[in-house]
Order: C-alpha cells, then sequence, then structure tokens
C-alpha cells in the first residue's frame, strides 16, 4: 500500500522497519494504548492529512487502540500543529497524526505527540518499540474496549487558537494574501484563519481529492504560489505543505522567502522589540547568510542537526524559543510547541502590520548566499573521517572560500547518499568546488 515507514518522531522514524500496512498500524495503535493505559488516561486523539490511505490507516489505529482499551477522539483532516495543540488543550495521552508531511500522495506515516504536544521522549518510544517487536497483539475484555468519537468543532478551535496568537486588536484590513494550502490538512483551516482577520484571501491548493496532495503546490512547489500571487497581484503568498508545519512565502515582487529569511524577519523584530529570548537556533544546512545577518544583529546563533526534531532539542537545552529550518519548519515555542505554518505567517504579517513594511522591505537585510548541493551515491555508509583523498579536497576548497564560505559533508540518514553542500558568495565558484569535492567523494568511496 504505502512505500513509507512510521515512526513516532516523523515520517521515517525510530519505531520499527516496516512498510506502513493496515496490520502494522493497527498493531502500533495497540502498543500506543498499552503504553498509555497504565497512566490512567484513556483518551488519544487521530488526525490525518489527505492522502487516500488516511481512512484506511485511521480506522486501522481506532482499531488498535480499541483493544488497548483507548478511546479515539477522531478530528479528520487537521494540520500536524493543530493535533498537537489540540492533544494539549483536551489533555489527552497521546496524540496521532496520519501523514506523510511533504511527500506524494502515495507515502504515508505517524507522527505521535505527548499529552505536551510535544515529540514523544526517547525512553517511551523505546517501550512502542519494544512492544511492536517483542509482543503479540491482545485485546481487552470486550466491556473494556475503547469507543471511537468524532470532535466536530476540531477546526474552529484551531482557527481560534491561531488568530489568538497574532497581535491583540490588529487586523489584516486592506491586505490581500494568497495562500496556498498544498491540497493538504490545512485546505479548509488556512485560508479561513486569515479572513477572519480581514484580509482579501485567494486560495489556492484547496480542493483535495486524495490523490494530489502536494502536487505541483504548497511549500515544496513554491512557483504555483509565484505565479498566483504575481497574477492577482497580491501583497504577499503563504504556502503550506501537506501537513502543515512548513511554511515558504512570496512577497509581492514574486521572490520566494524561504524558512532562514521568515526566522530572520521574526528574529530582527523581536529584537528590535526586546522581546528575543536567547538566540536562534537553526540547523547545518541552514544558509550561512542568516548565520552572518543575526550576527550583525548580535543574535546569538546555533545550528542543529538536520531535522525540526533536533532544533526543537536544541532549543529545549539553550531555553531559547526561535528556530527552524530553510525548508520551512519555523518553531516558536512561545506560541506552539512544534512547528506551525500558520502560526509562523502570522508572526511575519505582525511585522508587517506593527512597522508598515513590505515582506521585500523586511526581508531585506539578509542576503541568501548561493548554496549547492550535490548527492553522491555510495554503496554502503562509511566514516568519512580519516580518508586522506575527501580531506585533502575539502582542505583546498576551505582556503579558496576563506571566511566567506561553507562546506557541509552529511551521509544520508535514509539512502545511500553523501550529500555534498557548498555555499559562498559567487555563484560559480560555489558550484565548482561543490563538484569538485563530490568528485573526490565519489573516487575515495568507488
Amino acid at each position: 500500500m504505502s512505500r513509507q515507514f512510521f515512526g513516532t518522531d516523523g515520517v521515517r522514524g525510530r519505531v520499527g522497519v516496516e512498510p506502513m500496512t493496515a496490520p502494522t498500524v493497527m498493531k502500533l495503535g495497540w502498543a500506543v494504548g498499552q503504553v498509555f493505559a497504565s497512566s490512567g488516561n484513556r483518551q488519544v486523539l487521530i488526525g490525518k492529512d489527505t492522502r487516500i490511505s488516511g481512512y484506511l490507516f485511521e480506522a486501522a489505529l481506532e482499531a488498535g487502540l480499541a483493544s488497548a482499551g483507548i478511546n479515539s477522539r477522531l478530528l479528520g483532516p487537521m494540520p500536524t500543529p493543530a493535533v498537537a495543540y489540540l492533544t494539549r488543550t483536551f489533555r489527552a495521552a497521546a496524540g496521532i497524526v496520519i501523514s506523510a508531511s511533504h511527500n506524494p500522495y502515495f507515502d504515508n506515516g505517524i507522527k505521535i505527540f505527548s499529552t505536551e504536544g510535544r515529540k514523544l521522549p526517547d525512553e517511551v518510544e523505546l517501550q512502542i518499540e519494544a512492544l511492536m517487536v517483542d509482543s503479540e497483539m491482545s485485546t481487552v475484555d470486550s466491556s473494556d474496549l475503547g469507543r471511537a468519537y468524532r470532535v466536530d468543532d476540531a477546526a474552529g478551535r484551531y482557527i481560534e487558537f491561531c488568530k489568538s496568537t497574532f497581535i491583540s486588536g490588529q487586523r489584516l484590513d486592506g491586505m490581500k494574501i494568497v495562500v496556498d494550502a498544498a491540497n493538504g490538512a490545512g485546505y479548509d483551516i488556512a485560508h479561513r484563519v486569515f479572513r477572519e482577520l480581514g484580509a482579501d484571501v485567494v486560495s489556492v491548493g484547496a480542493e483535495p481529492n486524495g490523490l494530489n496532495i502536494n502536487k505541483e503546490c504548497g511549500a515544496t512547489a513554491p512557483d504555483n504560489l509565484r505565479a498566483h500571487v504575481l497574477l492577482e497581484r497580491a501583497d504577499l503568498g503563504i504556502a503550506l505543505d501537506g501537513d502543515g508545519d512548513r511554511i515558504i512565502m512570496v512577497d509581492h515582487r514574486g521572490e520566494i522567502v524561504d524558512g532562514d529569511e521568515i526566522l530572520y524577519v521574526i528574529a530582527q523584530a523581536r529584537k528590535q522589540a526586546g522581546k528575543l529570548n536567547g538566540g536562534v537556533v537553526g540547523t547545518l544546512m541552514s544558509n550561512l547568510g542568516l548565520e552572518h545577518a543575526l550576527s550583525n544583529l548580535e543574535i546569538p546563533f546555533e545550528r542543529a542537526k538536520v531535522g525540526d526534531r533536533y532544533v526543537m532539542e536544541l532549543l529545549h537545552k539553550k531555553g531559547w524559543e526561535l528556530g527552524g529550518e530553510n525548508s520551512g519548519h519555523v518553531i516558536c515555542l512561545d506560541r506552539v510547541t512544534t512547528g506551525d505554518a500558520i502560526v509562523a505567517s502570522l508572526n511575519v504579517l505582525s511585522v508587517m502590520k506593527e512597522t508598515g513594511a513590505s515582506l521585500a522591505d523586511l526581508r531585506s537585510g539578509m542576503t541568501l548566499y548561493p548554496q549547492y548541493l550535490v548527492n553522491v551515491p555510495i554503496k554502503e555508509k562509511v566514516d568519512l573521517t580519516g580518508i586522506t583523498q575527501i580531506s585533502d579536497a575539502v582542505e583546498r576548497a576551505e582556503k579558496e572560500l576563506g571566511d566567506t564560505g561553507r562546506i557541509l559533508l552529511r551521509p544520508s540518514g535514509t539512502e545511500p547518499l553523501v550529500r555534498v553542500m557548498v555555499e559562498g558568495q559567487v555563484a560559480n565558484d560555489v558550484e565548482n568546488i561543490c563538484n569538485e569535492i563530490a568528485r573526490a567523494v565519489g573516487d575515495a568511496l568507488d
């Protein structure tokens, strides 16, 4: 049915290595139920995006949870951050999202949030994993079986929450916004948030059919948003991904504004207002231009491993509130517990309203450095340290780039690839240097 794997921290997670099938998902529901039943809290929320396999896996999860004596509250199509929020407000034991995020419709996955609306602790993940691998599924007595309830006002609750994160008393009247919901979980929610705040909203990517999620639209295909912004002569555009936790924006000129630039806009405004708690967390893939722009503002910047999970871990460790990835995960921990496209965009819109500046003006203080990426196929995972041919190539490149560039070699966590990334001030130089290092990696590992 589905090519993806399930896991508690995303589409490809730690729990299990089996493909997504109904029996596997049902056992996952049972394992989750077993772990949380002992707490005495027998309520779990289930949300999903719009891909067609969500119907199957929702039913399988519900059956697995019921067999463990857990009651399910079914939210229907709902952005991932909405499930995190509603898990907190319902005080549920956990919230489960059926989604493959930015992937095509034929993939699917599972994300699980704790009662606080955060990713599960490692020890809980390990408990679920052990039950999946080592235990046979069983069923409680008939009188103790769990039940399922539909939450009819889930969308309205989340819409009101999103609006509550916007400036009190402020509105978006006079602003024209294009919203591309990627034919995903936010298709009936995102446009309503901005419209209820007074904006003139042009809604695209809001006709899901189970097969068109992320297809040539949304945060992973921002050219669709750009075309509509220019056609409609809008003030800006906002694109979500399939499960609504990533955001990419487009300014009135049709220029794409990625997650790094969105972080810069929010961080700069908070710094000027004296409301920035600590610094900003990015990832190894965050553009060097973000690091330099924040340094000019005397804002501390730290890099985590790639993945919003690692950004979150470093934020909690540092006690900071703002972080994210260039792909569009933007986390504002003073407002939400996970990446939230709608809340992040409202942060940017609040800056625009307070300053009277356009998105193009706000992003102008940061210059994105040209970045070039080459994926080098390898036969098996290998430790790159100590391979002279590779280290010599990197050393030569670092001397050529000096302080104006950056090199990153990163073995893929899911594929037999080494990712070679180079960024610097001159695009042609960056491309040539990246290709040279990639050839050295390929030759050394052939």
